[in-house]
C-alpha cells in the first residue's frame, strides 16, 4: 500500500514538471525544473529496487545532460535572428556525406546482427543458471558489455559528439 502511494505520488510529481518544463518562460527554469524532473525519476528508481539505474540517472542526467543544456542556454544569443547565425565557411556537404557513412555504418550493424542470429544466452548472464553474486548492477554490467555492446558504444559516440558541438558553440572565435 505504501510503495503504491509514493509510486503514484512520484509519477504525478514527475508528470507535473515535466509540464513545467515546457511551459515555462525562461529557458533556465526550464532547464532547473528539468533537473528536479530528473532527480525524481531517480528516486523512483530507487523504490524499484533499480539502484544503479538512479545512481546512472543521475551521474548522467542530472550532472551531465543539464550542465550541457545550461551551457549551451547561457551561451546562446536567443534575441539574435537565426541568419546571424550562419557561418559562410560551413562544410555542409562533408557533413552530409559524414553523416550519411555513419548511417551505412549502422545500418550495415543492423544488418550483420540480424544475419549473424545470436540465439544463444550469454554465459553467465541473465538467462544462465549460475547466480550472480552482487545482484542486478552485475547482471546489467555483463549484459550491457557482452549483448549490446554495439548500442552502449554508439551511445558513447553520440555524447562524444554532444561535448564537441558544446565545446564548438561556447568558442568566440571559429
Amino acid at each position: 500500500m505504501l510503495d503504491a502511494v509514493v509510486f503514484y505520488t512520484l509519477a504525478a510529481l514527475i508528470l507535473g514538471l515535466g509540464v513545467l518544463v515546457i511551459t515555462a518562460r525562461s529557458a533556465v527554469h526550464s532547464v532547473l525544473f528539468l533537473v528536479l524532473n530528473f532527480l525524481l525519476i531517480a528516486a523512483l528508481y530507487v523504490t524499484l529496487n533499480a539502484e544503479y539505474l538512479a545512481v546512472i540517472q543521475i551521474m548522467v542526467y542530472a550532472g551531465g545532460i543539464v550542465v550541457l543544456y545550461l551551457f549551451v542556454v547561457m551561451l546562446v544569443n536567443l534575441k539574435q535572428e537565426a541568419e546571424q547565425f550562419a557561418d559562410p565557411r560551413r562544410l555542409s556537404k562533408l557533413g552530409t556525406v559524414l553523416a550519411g557513412a555513419v548511417l551505412a555504418q549502422v545500418i550495415g550493424i543492423a544488418v550483420y546482427t540480424s544475419m549473424r542470429g545470436t540465439t544463444e544466452p550469454v554465459s553467465g548472464g541473465l538467462g544462465s543458471n549460475t547466480p550472480f553474486l552482487t545482484g542486478n548492477t552485475e547482471q546489467l554490467g555483463w549484459v550491457l558489455y557482452t549483448s549490446y555492446l554495439i548500442p552502449f558504444e554508439l551511445a558513447s559516440v553520440l555524447l562524444l559528439v554532444a561535448m564537441v558541438g558544446a565545446i564548438v558553440l561556447a568558442k568566440k572565435n571559429l
